[in-house]
């Protein structure tokens, strides 16, 4: 079952690059979520075709593998929704101050070798150990 596991983080994160990929060679643009759910978003922008072409992809990729492979998708946290729902506005709040996301910094930015990338790539994943270390032995929330 871990190979499996491994097996499936690998062939998602093929996917994820090549996806990067083909949207840099076919358009020239970043495939950082946060930057095209704004983008679509804007009423200003556009260019939103590609946008709402390349976000719907995500979300019928998602809904198909959730009918393939539902127990890859099953989750158990017990954690409320308001929680959820406010950790979403802080991590939107976050992507609008740095610039972009984990998917514009850390697969396209990184991989680009860009400096501003890679800090923000190192910042996403301190904060991101700082918050669990947090909330797991400092407010006794350990899961």
């Amino acid at each position: 079952m871990m190979t499996s596991m491994f097996v499936w983080a690998a062939v998602g994160g093929a996917f994820i690059g090549l996806s990067a990929s083909l949207l840099m060679l076919s358009h020239g643009k970043v495939a950082g979520i946060s930057g095209m759910i704004g983008g679509l978003l804007n009423p200003k922008t556009t260019d939103r075709s590609y946008r709402a072409w390349f976000l719907a992809g995500l979300v019928l990729v998602g809904l198909g593998f959730s009918l393939v492979r539902p127990q890859m998708l099953a989750s158990t946290s017990s954690t409320p929704l308001g929680l959820i729902a406010a950790a979403g506005l802080l991590v939107g709040f976050g992507t609008s101050l740095g610039n972009g996301c984990t998917s514009g910094h850390g697969v396209c930015g990184i991989s680009r070798l860009s400096t501003r990338s890679l800090i923000a790539t190192s910042a996403f994943l301190v904060t991101g150990a700082l918050t669990v270390f947090v909330a797991r032995h400092l407010t006794g929330g350990g899961q």
